[in-house]
């Protein structure tokens, strides 16, 4: 039987739950001091926009954007049904506008947090859920989990739901609830049903748009969700929380008292577990296998690709066994992946070629089977006519890179830049232009020191050469901060005016000045930079990082020479 724990980590403004399956890391949920998540908090909002094209609105609840509701999640229950797989409506002839209209207020619920550029999604359907039963207040309906496969359990489940129900709402039974008495269960449905008139309650004294339910928080919600007779342990590195964690089990399971654990030791609870190592590398593209293939992962907004290789594997029969062993391997991988960075949408895998059916199947069935552990739905979709192995995992929130991770400032999320000659050529065009609108006698501009090297060449060749073709005076500065695919045109004017600004020294002066680093063709000599200018100090190369004073001896358009003044 599978071994199950639970892992909590607990700092300043960050909390971490981790959920161990077999000692291996399957999910991560993370919430902060300053982004909770809003995913089943109810608010009164109010309609702003009506999209008939679109068949939806958008609502005000007082978020950074408005969200979004489609009509599906909009029409009144009497116009459709509830199965567990949520709401279905048939809305072929029903147009937003019979349902909503600008200035409208409602109650929403949020069921997807907002990404990126995306409002939050809301829908008009509550659902509140506890330990044992989710309440429905706006459905009459009764529902089953799913993961409970003894149909005598759940006909007693069925009955128990039926008797407690409160009139004209509805129920879903939750796994967790197998094998509970109607007592315990009822116990539940009071909490929901008075929970639900506190919402009502709110609901009349709020003015849209207003926050009238926020749910559990993370430790909380993880409580009611995921700890169960199956969980071994769950383990909390902070007293207080461990403390509220007891207190709250007295009410809703305390023969799970035991099973909880306080955590004092050290290093990190995430280190002794291996969970900050399996983090890392959930945010890498290159997934290791076990038998020495791997997987390369990309996410882009339309889909999730999954590459497979046989990587160091060689396999020990013939190449149809080695394939089909890294294959099943991976598939293995792949649904722990998906689960573990919290994939949603397309998922395309790239399996290795395999000539037999039998091994397709076998890949395909080792997949399927795996992706049962996921709590969210997946479906495998079978192969492509390209043979390709498609999937979808529904959306639920952030993708753990999405979390953890902020797109580059430099490359604007596309994971590569241009390189320093193509961003050189770039410079000369964009100069080329510039200058041909101007009567001004010279240019500085700054670069990154990288394209600043091929702008100058050896022995500032490339300058000569540029300068001579524009009929113009450019000055080159390198500057480390600039990103390589920006440039800033920094002053354009007469010779003597640029000049000023492109030279910070003048033959002559007498300055202090810190060795950065040895020449890099004389370390006799050392280097340092001011405002991105070179100086070449001569027989500086036993000072670095020690401060100097140097009499500048040459002024040249893109570095100057330097003597030491002995003291």
């Amino acid at each position: 039987m599978m071994s199950l724990e639970i892992v909590v980590n607990v700092e300043e403004d960050l909390t971490r739950v981790a959920i161990l399956e077999d000692d291996v890391l399957a999910e991560l949920y993370y919430e902060t001091a300053v982004n909770h998540r809003i995913v089943g908090n109810i608010y009164k909002g109010k309609v702003e926009n009506v999209l008939p094209g679109m068949q939806a609105a958008f609502v005000n609840v007082g978020l950074e954007k408005n969200a979004f509701l489609y009509v599906a999640d909009a029409v009144p229950v009497k116009n459709g049904h509830f199965d567990e797989e949520g709401f279905e409506f048939d809305t072929s002839k029903l147009s937003v506008a019979d349902v909503l209209h600008v200035g409208q207020e409602v109650v929403v619920q949020v069921t997807k947090e907002p990404v990126g550029t995306k409002g939050a999604r809301i829908t008009t359907h509550i659902t509140l859920p506890g330990r044992y039963l989710v309440l429905m207040p706006t459905v009459d309906y009764i529902g089953i989990s799913r993961r409970i496969e003894d149909e005598a359990e759940r006909e007693r489940l069925h009955q128990i739901a039926e008797k407690i129900k409160p009139f004209g709402m509805g129920l879903i039974v939750r796994t967790v609830a197998e094998g509970k008495t109607e007592k315990e269960i009822a116990q539940d449905i009071d909490f929901l049903v008075k929970l639900w008139r506190k919402v009502q309650q709110k609901d009349k004294k709020a003015k849209a748009p207003e926050l009238i339910y926020k749910d559990l928080d993370l430790i909380n919600r993880m409580i009611r969700d995921f700890f169960s007779i199956e969980v071994d342990r769950l383990v909390i590195d902070s007293h207080s929380d461990y403390e509220n964690t007891l207190d709250t089990l007295d009410y809703i399971a305390s023969h799970l008292k035991p099973r909880v654990q306080l955590y004092t030791k050290k290093p990190n609870v995430f280190d002794t577990f291996g969970i900050q190592g399996e983090i890392d590398k959930a945010l890498k593209r290159k997934v290791w296998l076990k038998n020495g293939g791997y997987l390369v992962i990309d996410e882009t907004e339309a889909l999730i690709s999954i590459d497979v290789n046989t990587g160091k594997y060689v396999g020990g029969i013939n190449l149809a066994d080695t394939v089909v062993k890294t294959n099943v391997e991976a598939a293995k991988e792949i649904a722990r992946q998906i689960r573990l960075r919290n994939f949603g949408g397309i998922i395309i895998i790239d399996f290795i070629d395999m000539e037999t059916q039998e091994h397709k199947d076998k890949v395909l069935d080792t997949l399927t089977e795996a992706t049962k552990r996921d709590r969210v739905k997946v479906n495998v979709l079978g192969l492509t006519i390209l043979g390709l192995v498609e999937m979808t995992r529904k959306k639920s929130g952030k993708s753990l890179s999405h979390t953890l991770l902020k797109t580059c400032p430099e490359c604007d999320g596309r994971g590569t830049v241009l390189d320093e000659k193509t961003m050189a050529a770039r410079v000369k065009r964009k100069l080329n232009s510039v200058l041909q609108q101007t009567a001004a006698e010279a240019v500085l501009v700054a670069v990154h020191p990288l394209v600043a090297s091929v702008l100058i060449g050896s022995g500032g060749a490339g300058l000569d050469k540029f300068e001579e073709q524009t009929q113009k005076n450019i000055f080159i500065k390198g500057k480390d901060e600039l990103p390589i695919e920006e440039l800033e045109i920094m002053s354009i004017g007469s010779k003597e005016e640029v000049e000023k600004k492109a030279l910070p020294v003048q033959q002559g002066q007498i300055i202090d000045l810190e060795v950065k680093e040895p020449h890099a063709s004389n370390p006799y000599n050392g280097i340092t930079k001011l405002e991105g200018y070179v100086i070449d100090i001569e027989g500086g190369g036993k000072f670095i990082g020690e401060r100097v004073k140097v009499e500048i001896t040459r002024v040249n358009r893109t570095y100057a020479k330097a003597v030491l003044i002995l003291r």
